[in-house]
């Protein structure tokens, strides 16, 4: 898991070194616009990776947002992968101006994975959850209840770090990933779990309460 400690995610430093490299190098040449585009993408890389503290709520069969962003869907779908049955879906669409750090929902185990190399359509399409690169965790609670929650890349995202194996077990609120420069989360739950937010709404991940499980 990511070290709660570090103010920027390990995945961002390489593109923080290397922009502030070629920065320095431009900077020492006198290349003036090219310093101060390559100073730019440092200093972007730098708010990208950003890994803040949260305070995780507390409380019986919560479920929390594993996502910044925007919920750009709500409602009942086909889960074909596992469920093979109606569920809830919940999607939260990132901008390359939230913070990318995943989180887990709820406590449990991770039960299976997958991972699918797809394409990079916009990620607020609904294309996008077939279409699109992802990789998704099914999580078992104590009590027995699966759920789903699935990092999808975007239109210019181009890698999922996922960091959990099958087997681990995931405490509501810890970081378990990121997708770089812009994408979406889906998190299917079953259809008697208590929806709380709706359409529209913006979330913090790992603070915003989406609902609770029955």
């Amino acid at each position: 898991m990511q070290n709660k400690n570090q103010l920027i995610v390990s995945e961002g430093y390489p593109f923080i070194i290397l922009f502030g490299f070629i920065t320095l190098v431009f900077a020492l040449l006198g290349w003036v616009i090219l310093t101060l585009l390559f100073l730019f993408l440092t200093l972007f890389s730098s708010y990208f990776f950003r890994n803040p503290e949260r305070v995780i709520p507390t409380g019986e069969d919560l479920l929390i947002a594993p996502a910044d962003g925007k919920i750009i869907f709500v409602g009942e779908v086909q889960e074909s992968r596992y469920f093979k049955e109606q569920v809830t879906k919940i999607s939260i669409f990132m901008s390359v101006f939230n913070v990318h750090v995943n989180r887990v929902p709820c406590d449990g185990k991770v039960v299976a994975m997958y991972y699918n190399k797809g394409g990079f359509v916009n990620a607020s399409y609904d294309k996008a959850s077939e279409s699109n690169e992802q990789s998704g965790i099914l999580l078992e609670t104590g009590s027995g209840t699966q759920i789903l929650f699935v990092q999808i890349a975007g239109l210019i995202a181009r890698r999922i770090v996922t960091y959990p194996v099958i087997g681990d077990l995931l405490q509501r609120g810890a970081r378990y990933g990121l997708i770089r420069f812009g994408s979406r989360v889906d998190i299917y739950l079953p259809k008697n779990a208590n929806v709380t937010v709706t359409l529209g709404e913006r979330t913090v991940a790992g603070e915003t309460i989406l609902g609770t499980l029955s």
